[in-house]
């Protein structure tokens, strides 16, 4: 194991990794597996879009363990999912292959071939900088790139998983200027999901143009956020007061990102 990265198994059973750089966790310590689907794939809707056989392309901020990736491919093939789903991610900091060995999310899923796949993603990860895969079903672009030189390939997104480490640490990642540029890569309906529930990324997605609204968190967890393009798509989640939160950005309440 690489020392600035720990293998945690999760209370759910599936495997997370703990970051000695960020000193915080890359999942949800309750369930890594768990916290994924409930805050990516159902509260955003995605779950019913596969299942309705709509065209799926999904942008993730932080590609971290590659377990997004995974249980979109499973989800893909138990849902007998025929149209297009694609999948385009970033990290600036790849798992070492090694470490990616020991992930037992193929196991738990009763798919031992996107484990395989999963490791061989991060064995290309260390040669090159863009992997273009079929990973299982789904088409999948992973980047090895920091926001700053990132340029998506699939846009414009239908969805869009915001998972970064958080802002007390990560604040970089959740500006104004980042949702912005988000929100340039979107489709009209898109929907974003992150499970930061802080009213300072809130203020910074309402800044830069969306509509935001509180949904039910994951395992312990009071909150989690959805945003979109379209305030519809949030009608059965509680909005936020965008205009409220602006305000409070433009008279600086939010010197940080942790508030």
């Amino acid at each position: 194991m690489h020392q600035d990265v720990r293998l945690h198994t999760t209370r759910d059973g599936s495997h997370s990794l703990y970051s000695e750089r960020f000193q915080q966790f890359y999942h949800n310590p309750n369930g890594a597996l768990a916290e994924s689907l409930h805050v990516f794939f159902e509260q955003s809707g995605l779950i019913v879009s596969l299942q309705k056989n709509e065209p799926v392309s999904i942008l993730e901020i932080g590609f971290g363990t590659g377990l997004n990736l995974v249980l979109l491919a499973d989800l893909v093939e138990k849902n007998g999912t025929t149209t297009s789903v694609s999948f385009e991610s970033m990290e600036a900091w790849p798992v070492h292959p090694d470490q990616s060995k020991a992930f037992n999310y193929g196991e738990l899923l009763g798919n031992l071939s996107l484990s395989d796949n999963l490791q061989s993603v991060f064995e290309e990860l260390q040669q090159q900088a863009l992997v273009r895969t079929s990973f299982g079903p789904v088409l999948a672009n992973i980047h090895r790139r920091f926001f700053d030189d990132f340029r998506p390939q699939n846009q414009p997104f239908t969805h869009i998983f915001h998972d970064p480490f958080s802002p007390e640490v990560n604040g970089e990642l959740w500006t104004p200027a980042v949702f912005k540029k988000l929100l340039s890569w979107s489709a009209p309906d898109v929907v974003l999901s992150t499970y930061c529930a802080s009213s300072a990324a809130r203020a910074a997605m309402s800044v830069a143009g969306w509509f935001v609204a509180r949904a039910p968190g994951a395992l312990g967890k009071r909150e989690m956020t959805l945003a979109s393009q379209n305030p519809k798509k949030l009608e059965n989640f509680i909005r936020i007061n965008e205009t409220r939160l602006r305000q409070r950005w433009k008279n600086g309440d939010f010197n940080s990102l942790s508030g």
